[in-house]
């Protein structure tokens, strides 16, 4: 009997040990969680009632369905037309009037670089700016002047950086690079000229501010795009006759196109991409820039929704700069774009559907933002 009772203790002894050492049991409720070793990517799973942050990227790839909306009669009776529409001998007339205009100076072309927008210091873009004196002068003069309202006078380009931002900077810095290869003779042109200037720095102002509020990825780029979309604008202005200028320019963006068909062959956008090829400038901005302007006719489920966010805030920062600085828009305050029945904004209402660009209408809306562009649009007016 002792030996078996020793036996019975030995063997209590050892099922507690191995109760206490072995591993939990998983639970049989629920999703077994991914593992590192495993062959898909590890996923983070969030609660069912944790809501998404606002930055964070869709889980699944966008797909924008057709707008539902009907297409208003003047941009269904509209057709676009491209550099490979027209006929070789006014393609050729065309080529060679937008390649009699200037180039800006040789250092735009670094500082549209790829390399350059994404990762260019305050020091860089300095060293860049003060290579060319006369570029250099004209923007601490412009950063210093009451329309941006620094409580204390700058003057090296890296101390703008400080007080603006590079991207704010940069856009000044690509006005003035570019208005080395457009200046008018004409009062009557002159004119037209300085609206078109305004439109860019209130459009790259609001697109420096929306892109960072909305989380947008490459805000460098985005700014830098919406301020060549002006290109386009300035070679036609420099190719029309003078005295039409008013009348083309107070026209909506449909109606301009329109008559720059007419007249030139090609609309601004396209205009403006041939260009900046004749520029050498890179071939990949040249296409983003091109394609943000030809939202006005094309529908946003056919464009790639990784883009579609970046090329339609573009296009609407363009038309915002138009409308603001020829006073058809007196403020920002309560607009919506969704709300705006105008033609030329048709396609891109379908495109606010994109979930990147859901939180639009409370960024417009920022204090912030309206704030400024009421200090903008006085300092412009009054200068």
């Amino acid at each position: 009997m002792p030996y078996l009772a020793l036996i019975a203790v030995v063997l209590a002894v050892a099922l507690l040990w191995w109760w206490l050492r072995r591993p939990a049991a998983r639970p049989t409720h629920g999703p077994t969680p991914p593992t590192a070793s495993s062959g898909s990517p590890v996923v983070a799973r969030s609660a069912p009632t944790a809501a998404r942050p606002p930055s964070a990227a869709p889980a699944a790839p966008v797909r924008l369905a057709p707008s539902a909306t009907p297409m208003p009669t003047e941009l269904a009776g509209f057709r676009w037309i491209s550099e490979a529409d027209l006929p070789a001998e006014r393609r050729g007339q065309l080529l060679a009037a937008v390649r009699g205009i200037p180039r800006p100076p040789r250092s735009m072309q670094q500082l549209l670089s790829p390399e350059f927008v994404a990762k260019a210091s305050s020091t860089d873009l300095s060293e860049l700016v003060m290579a060319e004196p006369l570029i250099a002068a004209k923007v601490l003069a412009t950063v210093n002047s009451p329309m941006y309202g620094l409580q204390k006078p700058v003057t090296h380009i890296g101390q703008a950086v400080t007080f603006l931002g590079i991207n704010t900077v940069r856009s000044i810095c690509l006005q003035y690079m570019l208005a080395e290869a457009f200046k008018p003779k004409l009062a009557e042109a002159q004119q037209a000229f300085d609206r078109i200037w305004r439109a860019s720095a209130i459009a790259s102002e609001l697109a420096v501010r929306l892109g960072k509020a909305l989380q947008l990825p490459h805000q460098g780029a985005l700014a830098t795009q919406v301020v060549l979309g002006f290109v386009g604008q300035l070679a036609t202005a420099s190719l029309i006759p003078p005295a039409g200028l008013a009348q083309w320019l107070n026209r909506d963006r449909l109606e301009r196109a329109q008559l720059e068909q007419d007249l030139l062959g090609l609309s601004a956008t396209e205009v403006g991409a041939l260009l900046m090829h004749a520029w050498d400038l890179p071939a990949s901005l040249v296409a983003d820039v091109a394609d943000s302007g030809r939202l006005l006719v094309t529908p946003p489920h056919t464009v790639d929704p990784a883009r579609l966010p970046t090329l339609a805030l573009g296009y609407l920062c363009a038309r915002l700069g138009e409308r603001l600085a020829l006073r058809q828009l007196p403020v920002l305050d309560g607009y919506a774009p969704a709300q705006d029945t105008a033609p030329d904004l048709h396609h891109l209402r379908a495109a606010l559907a994109h979930p990147a660009l859901a939180a639009l209408d409370e960024a417009l809306q920022a204090p912030e933002l309206l704030a400024a562009v009421r200090l903008l649009l006085s300092r412009t007016a009054a200068a």
